[in-house]
């Protein structure tokens, strides 16, 4: 029986949402955005299915319409669930099943927290405030270079592959570039990390997805 799509509130829209996005397009998965305005995360409907108000959710029809929340569980559901030829994984209980795990816990715990705050102190913040921009752009760079160290001898954090572990971070890693870019030269600062996302980057899936999220950005807050 064909698997019926997938329906993920948040579709492209945001590094979050687009995080899962990148996982579900690589393992060409079919899947129904639900696009919501900030106004409506608090609404009954809404937190009926993510208490906490927040996007991404996923709702798999395919499996009686069971409902997850929070990124990094969505995206250990997906791979559990639908990558069973490891195409973006290894073997469950294997050593390199739980370094996956690994990067994927430091991106949701160590990069996308800080990387937000950047964002939000250096776009949204009512009022500037320099010691908060200074304190979170030092921790994008924290987190740019260890990764830029790790990659230096390896072309992916786990195994000789492409793996969901290198797919969590681009999201993220590729969309702080707007608050970064006037501020350090990436590609001289972190050679190896950039090296790493030019590679990933230039994957099928995860540029059509890096482009759908450009495009509705483009349309909602008027980006180029």
């Amino acid at each position: 029986m064909p698997l019926k799509p997938l329906t993920l509130w948040g579709g492209v829209g945001g590094p979050n949402p687009s995080k899962v996005s990148i996982i579900l397009a690589e393992l060409s998965l079919a899947f129904e955005s639900e696009h919501l305005g900030f106004d409506k995360l608090k609404a009954p409907e809404y937190l009926n299915l993510n208490p906490n108000g927040r996007l991404p959710t996923l709702v798999d029809p395919n499996n009686g319409d069971f409902t997850i929340w929070e990124s990094g569980a969505i995206i250990e559901y997906v791979i559990a669930k639908y990558d069973k030829d490891h195409l973006l994984s290894y073997e469950a209980g294997s050593d390199l099943d739980f370094q996956c795990k690994q990067w994927l816990y430091f991106q949701v715990s160590g990069q996308g927290p800080y990387y937000g705050q950047a964002y939000w102190f250096s776009t949204y913040h009512p009022e500037k405030i320099p010691s908060a921009i200074e304190r979170y752009v030092n921790e994008v760079k924290r987190v740019s270079g260890v990764l830029d160290t790790y990659l230096k001898d390896r072309e992916y954090l786990v195994g000789d592959k492409c793996t969901y572990a290198d797919l969590a971070f681009i999201s993220w890693q590729t969309g702080i570039r707007a608050v970064t870019a006037e501020m350090y030269d990436e590609e001289k600062e972190f050679p190896h990390l950039s090296a790493w996302l030019k590679r990933i980057t230039s994957r099928e899936a995860t540029s059509r997805v890096l482009e759908q999220k450009k495009a509705l950005e483009a349309a909602f807050f008027g980006k180029k």
